[in-house]
C-alpha cells in the first residue's frame, strides 16, 4: 500500500533487532542546492516488531500527533522534570517518600516512557518486596508520572491505574520467612557459650533485635547497671527504642563491652566496626555451618 505524500514511512532496518522497522514522520523538506531536489526530513516516532504494528503507529500518530521529543523522554527524564515542578510545593517527608519509591524502580529508569507498559510496571510491584503501604506510595508515584506525562504530551494512555496492589493488601510480597532456631539448636550454642563469637549469635537471639542494630551498637548507649541499651539507629521510626538485656546473656555483654577500647560494642579481631557482610562471611556463616546448622542473621530477629 502506498501511503499518501508527506504521510511517513515505516522502514525496515538491516541487522537482527527485536524491532527492525523504523516508524517516521514527515517534518518538512529541504532543497539541494546543486541538484535542485527536494528532499524530505524526517522525525522517528517509534519503533515496531512489524510493518503492520509501525502502519498502526504511523496512523495513531495522524490521529493524535504528539511532541517527538517529548516522546523520547525516559523514565528518569520524566520522573526529574516531575519533581523538579513537585518537591518545591510539599513538604520534606513526602519528597522523602517519592524519592525511596522512585529507587525501587531501577528497571523503568532507562525505557522510554511512552513505551513503557503495565506488565512492567506490575513487575516492579510484585518483586520489589515491599509491604502494602509502601507499595501503595509506589503506585502514587506512577499514578503522579502518568498525570504528568499525559498533561504533557509524553504518553497517551496511563496504565498506572491498572497497577494491583490489592493482592499484597495483607501480606509482604517476596516476603522470607524467617527459620526460628529450635530448642536443641539454641542448647547446643550454649554449649559453646565460652567462645566470644558464639555468645553474639547468643545476644541475638535473646534480644530479638535486627543484625544491623546490634553491629551499629555503640558502648555509650549500652546500660549494664540498668540492662538495657538504646537503640537510636533503625529501618523505621518505631523501631527506636530500649532493649532489654536478658539475664543469662549479661555477661557476654560485659564481657565484650571490657574486651577493647572500640567504641562498638562488637569489633573485629583488630577492633574495627563490623560491617554486616564481614560478620556474616568470615564469623556467622562458618560459625553456623561448623555446627551443621543451616540459618542467617536475620533468623533470630523477631521485627
Amino acid at each position: 500500500m502506498k501511503l499518501p505524500n508527506g504521510y511517513g514511512s515505516v522502514m525496515k532496518m538491516s541487522g537482527k533487532r527485536r524491532k527492525p522497522y523504523m516508524v517516521r514522520v514527515t517534518t518538512g523538506w529541504t532543497i539541494d542546492p546543486e541538484k535542485g531536489t527536494k528532499k524530505q526530513t524526517y522525525n522517528v516516532i517509534g519503533y515496531a516488531e512489524t510493518k503492520q504494528e509501525g502502519l498502526q503507529m504511523l496512523s495513531d500518530y495522524h490521529q493524535n500527533p504528539f511532541d517527538t521529543k517529548a516522546a523520547k523522554m525516559t523514565f528518569t527524564d520524566v520522573y526529574n522534570a516531575w519533581s523538579e515542578a513537585k518537591y518545591p510545593a510539599i513538604s520534606k517527608s513526602n519528597v522523602h517518600g517519592y524519592t525511596a519509591s522512585y529507587n525501587v524502580c531501577g528497571t523503568l529508569y532507562n525505557k522510554t516512557f511512552r513505551d513503557i507498559r503495565l506488565a512492567e510496571l506490575q513487575n516492579v510491584i510484585d518483586t520489589c518486596g515491599k509491604n502494602y503501604p509502601t507499595l501503595r506510595k509506589i503506585k502514587v508515584l506512577f499514578n503522579q508520572l502518568y498525570d504528568y506525562a499525559l498533561k504533557n504530551d509524553i504518553c497517551n494512555k496511563d496504565y498506572s491505574e491498572f497497577v494491583d496492589i490489592l493482592k499484597y493488601k495483607d501480606k509482604n510480597p517476596n516476603k522470607v520467612e524467617r527459620d526460628i532456631f529450635s530448642k536443641a539448636e539454641i542448647d547446643r550454642l550454649w554449649e559453646l557459650k565460652d567462645d566470644p563469637f558464639y555468645q553474639t549469635v547468643l545476644m541475638l537471639i535473646y534480644n530479638g533485635c535486627r543484625i544491623s542494630e546490634l553491629l551499629d551498637l555503640e558502648k555509650k548507649n549500652v546500660h549494664l547497671e540498668e540492662q538495657y541499651f538504646d537503640v537510636i539507629l533503625s529501618k523505621t521510626e518505631n523501631g527506636i527504642r530500649k532493649v532489654p538485656i536478658a539475664d543469662k546473656v549479661l555477661p557476654f555483654y560485659k564481657a565484650w563491652y571490657e574486651s577493647s577500647d572500640c567504641e562498638y560494642l562488637l569489633h573485629t579481631d583488630d577492633n574495627k566496626k563490623f560491617t554486616y557482610r564481614n560478620y556474616k562471611d568470615s564469623y556467622w556463616t562458618p560459625l553456623i555451618e561448623n555446627l551443621g546448622m543451616e540459618h542467617n542473621p536475620h533468623d533470630t530477629s523477631r521485627l
